[in-house]
């Protein structure tokens, strides 16, 4: 494990937990706003299919916003695994240690700084997408 302390531990714990509980909320809230009657009514109103195009966008939209936001409480619940496992804060890359500060800012990072470069570096093609 880490070199991290306690008390840093436990900051990095409450942290994730209150992330966890940020994306529950935004979850159901997205959930319910895409059922919500803005949409049905927009959607009773559709005129061309230029509407529907819209329409469609929107829910389209509202998916990527929930497979987005379940992925990142997935990070979080991996994150808290390896924390009770004694497994957090290494480098999956290097097994290096990862720094309170990189933690600080982004409590789910996998990598130290240098492997997490090299890998945007090698994988960042795989963020463009072609048609």
């Amino acid at each position: 494990m880490s070199n991290l302390t306690q008390e840093q531990l436990a900051v990095l714990k409450k942290k994730l937990q209150h992330r966890y509980l940020e994306l529950q909320e935004e979850i159901h809230s997205e959930l319910g706003r895409s059922s919500d009657e803005r949409h049905i009514s927009l959607a009773s109103n559709l005129k061309d299919v230029g509407d529907n195009s819209f329409v469609d966008m929107l829910m389209d939209l509202d998916v990527s916003i929930i497979e987005r936001q379940v992925h990142e409480i997935q990070k979080v619940e991996t994150s808290l695994k390896n924390l009770a496992d004694l497994k957090f804060g290494d480098c999956i890359d290097c097994n290096e240690k990862i720094g309170f500060d990189r933690l600080m800012a982004s409590p789910t990072a996998q990598r130290c700084l240098d492997c997490q470069n090299r890998h945007e570096k090698t994988y960042a093609h795989e963020l463009n997408p072609t048609l």
